[in-house]
């Protein structure tokens, strides 16, 4: 085999696994706040607090506002997906084995990608529950629920400036389907999605996503509503394909790989909301 061939297999498979995780890859990456080409095995995210404005008096000193800066750190992790093309099985499949590989190992990094933003919105503390607003765990995803929410999110002064969003479960997405607040608006177009062809509406402020990922805590599913600001993710490596052929077994050798992290910002700008399954 020519050095010519192995380089355009190198090549045309490297587009293949990019071209996939960009397409199926992760669902909450493009809703959260990334930062790219990361050097060291850590970043950290600047938080600013809030300024309060005053008045002077003629020729007197203008007011500080002393903004509160405070850094979180966000923590790297390497991960892999690797796997084996056999030469003499690609003479026998009617099928692209090498497309088949490169998307596995594309999905298989990007629920991993959603797994680490998932769990820096599980470490938020915020919960739209409460007898007074009729909202309990014994009930799915209610109206009562997400308007209280969104109340919360209002409540707090997080930015109603199009950078919110809502990530649901399957099961959530179907009930929120009964409400005619929600059942009746538009759906979003491919074009206006950060990704294509999703399920995905605008209701309230926010672009709502269904996810089969989210956390389920016993028969409770938790779902967000949060600002996109409120996420912080990270990542040193985007996915990047390293390829070896192996004489002794007459195989490629795949290996899928990418160093990211995730994590909680900013609690005031994520309100999670438990619903029963």
């Amino acid at each position: 085999m020519s050095a010519s061939i192995d380089q355009a297999f190198v090549k045309q498979y490297q587009a293949e696994v990019q071209e996939a995780y960009q397409r199926q890859g992760s669902k909450l990456r493009p809703t959260v706040r990334s930062k790219t080409d990361v050097r060291g095995a850590s970043t950290v995210f600047q938080k600013v607090g809030r300024g309060t404005a005053g008045a002077k008096a003629r020729n007197g000193v203008v007011p500080v506002m002393n903004l509160d800066h405070t850094t979180v750190e966000c923590f790297l992790q390497d991960y892999y997906a690797g796997d084996w093309i056999d030469r003499m099985d690609e003479l026998k499949i009617n099928h692209d084995e090498r497309a088949v590989v490169a998307n596995a190992g594309a999905y298989a990094l990007g629920r991993k990608t959603d797994e680490l933003i998932i769990a820096a919105l599980d470490a938020g503390t915020r919960e739209a529950t409460g007898t007074a607003s009729g909202t309990t765990d014994n009930d799915g995803l209610t109206r009562a629920k997400v308007l209280l929410a969104f109340e919360m999110l209002g409540m707090a002064d997080v930015p109603d400036d199009g950078q919110r969003f809502a990530v649901v479960g399957w099961k959530q997405w179907s009930e929120l389907l009964t409400i005619q607040e929600f059942a009746n608006a538009d759906y979003v177009g491919d074009d206006q999605l950060p990704w294509k062809g999703a399920q995905a509406k605008r209701w309230l402020g926010a672009l709502w996503i269904p996810h089969s990922g989210l956390t389920l805590n016993g028969s409770l599913r938790y779902c967000y509503f949060y600002h996109k600001t409120a996420i912080g993710h990270a990542v040193a490596s985007e996915i990047t394909t390293d390829i070896t052929w192996h004489g002794d077994r007459a195989a490629w050798f795949v290996n899928t790989m990418m160093s990211q992290g995730a994590v909680l910002v900013d609690n005031t700008g994520v309100v999670r909301m438990r619903a029963k399954e």
